[in-house]
């Protein structure tokens, strides 16, 4: 058996028995918050519970470091629409210690996408059409200053509005323990 095929099977056991019950919520958020955090696997319920969030509370969008790194990526797209659309009121960007994109290099990932079959020459292909992969799958040395990138390239966004408030935090995967590194509320927050 796949692990597909037992997805399906347990899913459709979670369907019978109405497991999703206690999940049914509306699509806004009732604590008019997005968050924007890490992918990693220690983060999936802890970012929540360590902010006293249960499911319903808040829009979560997760990608690699919690990275806003194009102004009109997905990213970008996905937090105005959860102020636009889905009554987010704030803005919470939070990465997290021991983030794998820390120190992240591009010959990493290039050595490791040619082990599994990429050829060199797309990578070079890529490289010559003038984008930037080398910039693209290289990762921060400084979560804290990572997690003000975002905050500013959020805050700063032409399409966000002034007055939502965008804060950043760091959250430690170990212990769930908070650090805030952009109060968001301070309009003299230095980004």
């Amino acid at each position: 058996m796949t692990l597909l095929s037992d997805i399906l099977s347990f899913n459709e056991t979670f369907v019978e028995t109405k497991e999703f019950e206690k999940f049914k919520t509306t699509k806004f958020p009732d604590k008019r918050i997005v968050i924007l955090t890490c992918m990693d696997t220690r983060l999936v319920e802890l970012v929540t519970e360590a902010m006293n969030f249960k499911n319903g509370d808040v829009k979560i969008v997760r990608n690699a470091g919690a990275i806003v790194s194009h102004p009109f990526g997905s990213i970008m797209r996905s937090l105005l629409v959860a102020v636009y659309q889905l009554q987010a009121d704030e803005v919470l960007i939070v990465g997290h210690h021991d983030c794998g994109m820390g120190s992240l290099s591009s010959d990493v990932i290039f050595e490791a996408m040619r082990e599994r079959g990429i050829q060199q020459e797309t990578i070079n292909t890529l490289r010559q059409a003038g984008l930037d992969v080398d910039k693209w799958l290289s990762g921060f040395n400084s979560v804290e200053e990572s997690v003000i990138h975002s905050v500013k390239m959020v805050k700063d966004h032409p399409l966000m509005i002034d007055s939502i408030p965008v804060h950043g935090l760091v959250i430690d995967p170990a212990t769930g323990k908070l650090d805030l590194v952009v109060d968001g509320y301070k309009k003299e927050a230095a980004l």
